[in-house]
C-alpha cells in the first residue's frame, strides 16, 4: 500500500521547538545546573503531562505540533481553572503546577528572547492565596497509644514499630524516610541517621536511645549488617524493594484506625507528615530552640519553622500566664453555695 503524503510528513516531522526545550530542561538544565531531586523532576513532568493533556482534549491542539508560540497566559490560566474545576484540585496543587510552568518559563525567556513578552505576562500569572491549614499533631499519649499498636510478636510489626518510630524521631519527611539506605546508619556512639532531603541536601540527625536500640535489633533481626549492601534500603517489603509513600501512609493508617477504636484522642487523619509535626511542636514544648529545630528538620530559612510556634496555643497560654496580673479574684463565690441568685449576682 502506497504511503500517503500525510504519513510521510508525520514520518519527517521534527521535534518541535517546544519539545526540544522541554526535552533539555527537564533531561540536562534541572539535574545539572539545578541539581534537583528525581522526585522533583517527576513533579514537573507529571505538571507538563497534565498540561499537555488539556491542550489536547480542551483546546484541541495537536500535540506534535505545540510549539512555543503556543505558551501564552491564556491557555495557562485556562489550565488552572481546568484543573481546579474539571480535576477538582486543590488550590495547594493548582499553585504546585503553576510553579512548574513558571520555572520552565525562567529557563525559556534566556533561550528563545524573542518569546519574552509572552513569558514574562505567564510569569506575572499569581499564586492564589489559600486558607491556612491548621496545624495537625498527636499530643504524646496519642503518639505512645498508635505506637503501642503493631504486633511485636510478628517480624512485620517488629518492623512497622521501629520504622514510625525512626520517623518521629528524626522528624524525617516520608521520602527521607524511605530513600533511607544501610549506609546512612551508624549505630556506634553518637548514633546517628543521615537523611538526604530536597535539593539533595544532606543532614545529620541524632538518634534517642530506644530508637537506636529498636534499629539494632531490628538490624540484627534482619542480617541487614552481615548480607546487605550498603545500598540496600532500610525499610523495605515483602519483595525486598524499598517502601513508597503510600506504602507507609497505608501501615500508618491501619496502625491508628486501631487506635482511635480504643481512645478519642486519636485525630481523624493521621499521616506521615503528621509525625513530623509531631517531633517539631514535642521540641518546643519542651523547650529546645527553634535555630535547632530548624537544622533537625531540615529547613532553609527559620521563617518556615515558626510556624510552630505560632501553631502552639498551649505555649501561648503559658506565656501569658505569666505577664498576666491577677485581675480577677480565684476565691468567687460558689452557685451552689449561694441560693440567693440576686445576692450572689451582688458577691461576684
Amino acid at each position: 500500500m502506497a504511503t500517503s503524503y500525510l504519513q510521510w510528513e508525520a514520518i519527517i516531522m521534527k521535534p518541535t521547538d517546544f519539545a526540544r526545550a522541554l526535552s533539555r530542561y527537564l533531561s540536562s538544565y534541572l539535574p545539572g545546573q539545578r541539581n534537583v531531586s528525581p522526585n522533583t523532576i517527576k513533579s514537573y513532568r507529571e505538571t507538563f503531562r497534565l498540561f499537555l493533556t488539556y491542550c489536547k482534549h480542551v483546546q484541541n491542539i495537536v500535540i506534535e505540533q505545540f510549539s512555543l508560540k503556543h505558551l501564552d497566559e491564556p491557555l495557562i490560566t485556562g489550565f488552572l481553572s481546568w484543573l481546579e474545576d474539571d480535576r477538582k484540585n486543590g488550590i495547594a496543587t493548582r499553585n504546585q503546577r503553576l510553579a512548574c510552568i513558571h520555572g520552565f518559563c525562567r529557563y525559556i525567556q534566556m533561550e528563545d528572547p524573542a518569546g519574552l513578552q509572552s513569558y514574562q505576562r505567564v510569569l506575572s500569572i499569581p499564586i492564589k492565596k489559600a486558607p491556612k491549614p491548621v496545624m495537625n499533631y498527636l499530643t504524646p499519649d496519642a503518639l505512645k497509644l498508635i505506637l503501642a499498636q503493631p504486633d511485636l510478636s510478628k517480624r512485620r510489626g517488629r518492623r512497622d514499630l521501629t520504622m514510625l518510630t525512626v520517623l518521629y524521631d528524626t522528624g524525617a519527611r516520608v521520602q527521607e524516610l524511605i530513600d533511607l539506605r544501610l549506609r546512612d546508619v551508624r549505630l556506634d556512639f553518637p548514633p546517628i541517621l543521615t537523611l538526604t532531603g530536597k535539593g539533595r541536601k544532606t543532614r545529620h540527625v541524632p538518634l534517642m536511645s530506644n530508637t537506636e536500640s529498636l534499629l539494632r535489633q531490628y538490624m540484627s533481626e534482619n542480617h541487614l549488617q552481615q548480607n546487605g549492601t550498603q545500598d540496600y534500603p532500610l525499610f523495605s517489603n515483602r519483595q525486598h524493594i524499598k517502601l513508597t509513600p503510600e506504602g507507609v501512609a497505608y501501615i500508618l493508617n491501619k496502625y491508628t484506625s486501631r487506635a482511635r477504636k480504643e481512645s478519642s484522642i486519636i485525630p481523624d487523619k493521621v499521616t506521615p507528615h503528621v509525625f513530623r509535626h509531631t517531633k517539631a511542636m514535642h521540641l518546643l514544648q519542651a523547650g529546645v530552640t527553634l535555630i535547632y529545630i530548624r537544622d533537625l528538620l531540615g529547613h532553609v530559612d527559620i521563617s518556615t519553622t515558626e510556624i510552630y510556634a505560632r501553631a502552639d496555643t498551649e505555649l501561648k497560654r503559658k506565656a501569658l500566664e505569666k505577664v498576666n496580673p491577677e485581675l480577677v479574684a480565684v476565691d468567687l463565690p460558689q452557685w451552689n453555695q449561694d441560693e440567693d441568685l440576686l445576692a450572689w449576682l451582688i458577691n461576684l
